[in-house]
């Protein structure tokens, strides 16, 4: 089959990344394409389900024009600081150009070990593969900037975890690119300013062809990841592992390892196994994003202005921009999830998730039920989900007194999300051999906004039974 890669990546000097082909595999089986996103990139659906296909995205053959490299990138996991990370199970395979001429990477995530794999096996268990294509297109549904899932494939093989072993699989990821702060990390740890100058003047033209010198480069950034996590938060989203390499440039979701949406409401709400002192938890995002936006800071100091003390002062200026960007549109997207005006007083967000906090309420069906209350249906679905209805009518008569818009409500407040306890009944399920349950899910979250009859039993809360407590990075 034939692909049509424009590689520009591959390009940059030879310290960027290391260049190696895929680790085969024995028996490789498609679980799902995806269709409508192939289309975009201008490939053949019915080529990527074909043999020639299959082979390509399980890595066992590449593709004429592809040039698989693994890039290197540096990080701080948790806060430390580790100056090599690197993909150590995925390989970026080329780059192609959607119909309408924008630039995305193609990899290969579970391709096998690298000399960044720091001793792992470079594979994914199906699990974390299923996981990543449910949410990262539950994500692109939902409006939230993510990278793509094109395909899902298992290996025949399995890969051994925390829990035994477990079936392998391979996800092929498309994104905006695989830039990270990290990336710009690895040689401001390195001092190779040369490569730093040449990674800015590429992300620049990829990304944020506007800029015109670094400090435009960092404002730009610093804008898109206070839009994308004001985003995250307004649907209830935890990344659960928002190190500086999982931090991309672009302003995209990427990294859907121990990641979740909230049931109940909490504002230190952490779903992340390794996430032990909630670093990561819902309510702390942004000031995270702001730290790892700091470290993407340091490491363009020496591009800003030979004058340490000058540069510095510069990028501060800057910084200080994110909280009011963020608070922004934080507060644009909360006020319309509650039909107010924009001019409303952000306590009005204050005062129903404190409420929403206190009395231990669903998140999503709290939003929703309050947006079919404000469109005329009865409010006893909505008063059923409080403990306390005195105090919970009493918020709903304040709330109830403004003008309300019920069409911003509708498109802020969605119906469906990948809950936690289903998307792990669809991998549990994908273990015994059953991928409808995946399926379903897949094709129910494509209309999140939408109510649909047939996949009403997904929009309900987990019974306790259910509840899914801790979820796992696929390393």
């Amino acid at each position: 089959m034939r692909i049509p890669f424009n590689n520009t990546y591959a390009q940059l000097p030879g310290r960027f990344y290391f260049k190696q082909e895929a680790s085969k595999v024995p028996a490789p089986e498609v679980i799902r394409i995806n269709t409508s996103l192939a289309k975009e990139l201008s490939l053949e659906p019915s080529e990527l389900k074909s043999a020639e296909g299959l082979a390509f995205l399980s890595g066992n053959t590449i593709p004429e024009g592809a040039e698989p490299l693994a890039q290197a990138y540096a990080g701080h996991q948790f806060g430390n600081f580790s100056p090599q990370l690197g993909d150590g199970r995925a390989l970026l395979i080329g780059e192609l150009l959607d119909q309408s001429g924008k630039r995305f990477d193609l990899q290969l995530k579970g391709s096998g070990p690298t000399p960044f794999s720091r001793s792992g096996d470079g594979r994914s268990a199906l699990g974390p593969v299923l996981r990543e294509y449910i949410v990262s297109e539950a994500m692109a549904a939902l409006g939230v900037p993510t990278t793509r899932a094109l395909a899902a494939v298992s290996t025949g093989e399995p890969v051994h975890r925390q829990h035994g072993p477990e079936p392998g699989g391979i996800f092929t990821r498309i994104a905006a690119s695989h830039i990270r702060v990290g990336t710009f990390q690895y040689f401001y740890g390195r001092n190779d300013v040369e490569a730093l100058q040449v990674l800015a003047d590429y992300t620049i033209e990829r990304h944020y062809p506007e800029a015109s010198d670094p400090i435009e480069l960092l404002r730009a950034v610093i804008a898109a990841q206070a839009s994308l996590v004001a985003h995250w938060m307004s649907l209830g989203f935890i990344h659960g592992v928002m190190n500086t390499d999982n931090c991309a440039i672009s302003g995209e979701t990427i990294d859907f390892g121990p990641c979740a949406f909230m049931d109940k409401f909490h504002p230190q709400c952490v779903f992340s196994s390794i996430d032990r002192n909630a670093r990561y938890a819902w309510g702390n995002q942004a000031s995270i994003a702001h730290w790892n936006l700091m470290r993407f800071a340091e490491t363009l100091l020496p591009l800003i202005d030979s004058d340490t003390d000058k540069a510095i002062t510069l990028a501060e200026t800057e910084l200080k921009v994110f909280g009011d960007l963020f608070q922004q549109d934080y507060q644009t997207r909360f006020l319309r999830k509650l039909g107010l005006p924009e001019t409303s007083s952000p306590e009005e967000i204050d005062r129903c998730l404190k409420l929403l906090t206190e009395q231990e309420i669903d998140f999503t069906l709290f939003f929703r039920r309050l947006t079919r209350f404000a469109a005329g249906e009865s409010s006893e679905p909505l008063t059923e989900l409080f403990p306390d209805k005195v105090t919970f009518k009493d918020w709903l008569n304040d709330w109830n007194r403004s003008s309300l818009d019920v069409s911003k409500m509708r498109e802020a407040n969605p119906i469906l999300i990948p809950r936690n306890h289903r998307v792990e009944q669809t991998i549990q399920a994908s273990y015994h051999g059953d991928l409808a349950p995946f399926h379903r899910l897949v094709d129910a979250l494509k209309n999140p906004f939408t109510e649909q009859e047939e996949y009403s039993d997904l929009e309900s809360p987990p019974r306790p039974e259910e509840v899914v407590h801790e979820t796992f990075c696929g390393t």
